[in-house]
């Protein structure tokens, strides 16, 4: 089964490079004019352009046909027949497995869709011949499986300038590549987007999002495909904006290794986003090496200072801290993904970076667990050390319980938050509902009650997370 679907897609990239080789990319013309003002690598980064927070960007993505069919094709052979409803192979739904108790299920696929060239216009402006690929596992085996075209997806604005030298180090206002998350299962269409702004409020390390209403045309004429969520990306502007130095190796972990469990480390669970030329994955090493030595039991003050060399320590609880106050339950103590590590050479240190926030702000596990979201972690399992560890050590402890009632005071404060969601639902309601006029709705609206519930669903789980958190730390106050 597993070697006919491999051969499937090897045909699928066979067809797709003789229809976008170098060879006959390049005798294709670029037919749109591109706007050197907002389109070279040494702009200015615009942040107010590109990720407004009190507006909701429009940008239209003209596809040639052909490579339309290519990347159809190409998820096909990934995932199976479009609209066929398949589940994953050996079972399961498509969040797949996990829970406190081991590490969760593998992923759908190892091989990244596609990229094809795309024209992309904003504005009154074309950007000619964007690389543009599906992206997503679950999220996108899920969609795909039911029958959506409203599919993530991510944009590298110079990707094919070999093939098009007129386009060599185009920039998006600055930004070489954005990340489009669909909101795959979320009624409020605000999980991604609200999740990151907390976060980044917090003082953690995290992407700048903006709500983006997106046309497509593949052929036969625009059609206006949903609400996304674009999503700033980590390689390409964070670590250059929110570090001193970019340098640094960036890892985006995903699989066994990336649990940190004794003895699992293994090179393919630790993707270099940066310095890929370089195998030297040491920095990782001694996290492992620190985390489990023998001095966390029989000398905790120099175990904790060994591990503070290597790693964020302070910022990793911080983050643990607000992701178990949002709840969050497609991240690290649950499944062995959506994080990324930084290595700051300004500290030469590991630095958290959260990732994929489109199933955090609910209290729906699925088949996740059902203690996913409590306060006390104790029934995180050894299987996930970075947590187990920390929190049997209880001057981190401490420091985890001081940042639960700091993130309630401020970045999670309820009526804050109350302000926050209901101006968001209104920015965005006519691109979800449609206005009545020119702007349709989603194309994956389930009603559009479900939307409006949405925004309350929402409100009563920031209180419900608040009061949770609250009695959780009187609890701390009251035990000796």
């Amino acid at each position: 089964m597993h070697n006919r679907k491999s051969l499937r897609r090897l045909c699928v990239l066979v067809l797709v490079f003789l229809t976008t080789s170098s060879a006959s990319l390049a005798n294709a013309s670029v037919t749109r004019p591109l706007e050197s003002k907002s389109a070279h690598k040494d702009d200015p980064l615009n942040y107010e352009v590109v990720f407004p927070q009190n507006a909701v960007n429009t940008i239209t993505i003209t596809i040639d046909a052909k490579h339309w069919q290519a990347m159809q094709d190409d998820l096909t052979a990934l995932f199976g027949k479009f609209g066929a409803g398949t589940r994953r192979p050996g079972g399961g739904d498509f969040p797949g497995g996990g829970g406190e108790g081991g590490v969760g299920g593998g992923d759908f696929t190892e091989a990244n869709p596609i990229w094809i060239p795309a024209d992309i216009s904003f504005n009154g402006k074309t950007w000619a011949n964007v690389g543009m690929r599906y992206k997503g596992n679950s999220s996108l085996a899920g969609a795909w499986s039911s029958g959506s075209l409203k599919l993530g997806f991510k944009l590298n604005f110079d990707k094919f300038e070999d093939d098009f030298p007129a386009i060599k180090n185009q920039r998006f206002y600055g930004f070489d590549e954005l990340s489009f998350s669909s909101n795959f299962r979320d009624t409020s269409y605000l999980h991604e987007k609200v999740a990151a702004d907390i976060f980044r409020e917090a003082g953690i390390p995290a992407a700048h999002t903006a709500f983006y209403a997106v046309t497509m045309d593949y052929g036969n004429g625009p059609v206006y495909i949903g609400l996304y969520t674009a999503v700033e990306v980590i390689e390409d502007t964070v670590i250059k904006t929110q570090f001193s130095d970019d340098s640094g190796n960036l890892y985006k972990p995903e699989g066994a290794g990336a649990s940190f469990q004794a003895g699992s480390f293994d090179e393919a669970s630790f993707s270099k986003e940066t310095n890929e030329d370089e195998a030297n994955f040491s920095d990782i090493l001694a996290l492992f090496d620190v985390l489990h030595t023998s001095t966390r039991t029989t000398d905790p003050a120099a175990w904790r200072t060994q591990l503070e060399s290597v790693l964020n320590v302070d910022e990793f609880i911080h983050w643990l801290a607000v992701n178990t106050v949002i709840q969050n339950w497609d991240v690290y103590g649950v499944m062995a993904h959506n994080y990324y590590l930084y290595n700051d050479p300004e500290t030469g240190r590991l630095t958290w970076i959260p990732w994929d926030n489109n199933e955090a702000l609910t209290s729906r596990s699925g088949r996740r667990g059902s203690n996913s979201g409590a306060f006390d972690l104790t029934r995180v399992s050894p299987a996930w050390p970075l947590i187990r560890y920390l929190m049997d050590d209880p001057v981190y402890r401490k420091m985890y319980v001081a940042y639960v009632e700091d993130t309630i005071k401020t970045a999670f404060e309820p009526t804050k938050m109350e302000t926050t969601l209901s101006a968001l639902h209104s920015l965005i309601a006519p691109y979800v509902v449609g206005d009545g006029g020119a702007q349709a709705a989603d194309s994956t609206l389930e009603s559009p009650q479900s939307f409006e519930n949405s925004l309350t669903e929402l409100i009563d789980h920031v209180k419900q997370r608040n009061k949770a958190a609250r009695d959780y730390l009187d609890k701390q106050a009251n035990t000796p």
